[in-house]
């Protein structure tokens, strides 16, 4: 079968178990999730590696996409209000589930490589499927901005755990000397320049928005603009996510047609993340869960462990409203996408090791837990915070 096939076939199968998640209350995500593991390698191997493969473009472009809508939420206005909290979570929260989880596997007696390697990978939060679940529930409130918010920084913040704890692993791996512009001098430059392309291609989108005076213009812009940025963060090694935040965050705030702007996309996107999800459960393997191990249990429960209690300190030091301090944490499980990425990065940065394919082992089969529990656990804290409209 040709991807177009593939893709039809998804997209349908997607929707229908999504509706059949929502009957039993439970977000549409998980549903996407599932029908891709029926269609994947774990179940009929419609799509297969080289299909997923030749459609991994739509996962870069659905993260653009979520990307930019979350930036739609930080108006000047609540980063004002929640600039602090936000940053103040996030660093808690991602520390958290790096110290633990590097700490478990050093008393699980693993090499410090592999230890560091494993931990940076667990801080890594992605903004997906918690951004559909508050969407589809039309969430709205402190806890809502303050979770937008947290997801979107959590990317940066990841880049800077990864950036150096792979330096450092690479000092015990391949021996390569440490140096100071490894560890915080380039992933300080990839984040600034991230952000800064980002903005700069807001400013132009804004001025294209400002010329449009229908739909028929403005989504093309909007969404070309998308493409483009996205394509120039790939070429470059920037993030895609931290930039295309940016270009939300100069529309939000400079655009006088943002909520135009904002709805049009949000109105075209939904094929398009639904697709992401199915194509990202195509690649789960569930024959690796019983492959796990007590490593693979550590990591998963650890690193849980670290994102609810460090999202929840850090709410407390921030002095956040208390239902940001109690179900912060929940929203924060889901890994697939920004992790994803990451355990391909480890397999080719460690090549020579099996560093990488322990990675990816433990990863896709804990993401095949975490992308079904993760969007329901954020459906209950939005509904025990009262911010969902259900």
């Amino acid at each position: 079968m040709n991807p177009f096939i593939c893709l039809g076939i998804a997209i349908i199968t997607g929707i229908i178990f999504g509706k059949i998640m929502n009957k039993f209350k439970v977000p549409a995500v998980a549903g996407y999730i599932i029908a891709g593991l029926i269609l994947g390698k774990s179940g009929f191997n419609v799509e297969n590696g080289a299909i997923i493969d030749k459609l991994a473009f739509i996962g870069d472009f659905a993260l653009g996409i979520i990307a930019f809508n979350i930036g739609s939420e930080l108006e000047v206005s609540v980063i004002k209000k929640l600039g602090k909290s936000i940053f103040t979570i996030a660093t808690f929260e991602a520390l958290g589930a790096f110290t633990l989880v590097t700490a478990s596997m050093l008393l699980l007696h693993q090499p410090i490589s592999t230890a560091l390697i494993l931990g940076a990978v667990a801080s890594a939060t992605a903004p997906a499927a918690t951004v559909m679940v508050l969407k589809e529930y039309n969430a709205k409130g402190p806890l809502t901005s303050t979770l937008l918010g947290v997801v979107a920084v959590d990317d940066a913040i990841c880049l800077m755990i990864y950036s150096v704890a792979s330096s450092i692993a690479k000092v015990f791996i391949k021996h390569q000397p440490l140096t100071m512009y490894r560890v915080v001098v380039h992933p300080i430059l990839e984040i600034i320049s991230s952000i800064a392309l980002g903005l700069s291609m807001g400013i132009l989108l804004c001025y294209l928005i400002r010329i449009s005076n229908k739909k028929e213009e403005m989504l093309p812009f909007t969404i070309g603009t998308l493409l483009l940025l996205t394509g120039i963060t790939m070429k470059f090694s920037l993030s895609p996510l931290l930039s295309a935040m940016s270009l939300g965050v100069m529309v939000a705030n400079v655009s006088s047609n943002r909520t135009k702007a904002f709805k049009y996309v949000e109105d075209f996107s939904s094929p398009v993340i639904a697709s992401f999800f199915i194509l990202a459960g195509s690649r789960l393997d569930i024959s690796l869960i019983p492959k796990l191990g007590i490593i693979g249990i550590a990591y998963f429960t650890f690193r849980i462990l670290g994102k609810v209690t460090g999202a929840s300190l850090g709410a407390i030091v921030a002095k956040s409203p208390a239902v940001v301090k109690k179900y912060i944490g929940f929203g924060l499980f889901s890994q697939v996408g920004v992790a994803v990425g990451l355990a391909i990065l480890v397999s080719r940065e460690f090549a020579n090791s099996n560093l990488g394919s322990i990675v990816i082992t433990i990863l896709l089969a804990t993401t095949i837990i975490t992308e079904i529990i993760g969007p329901i656990f954020t459906k209950n804290a939005i509904i025990k915070a009262g911010e969902a409209n259900l």
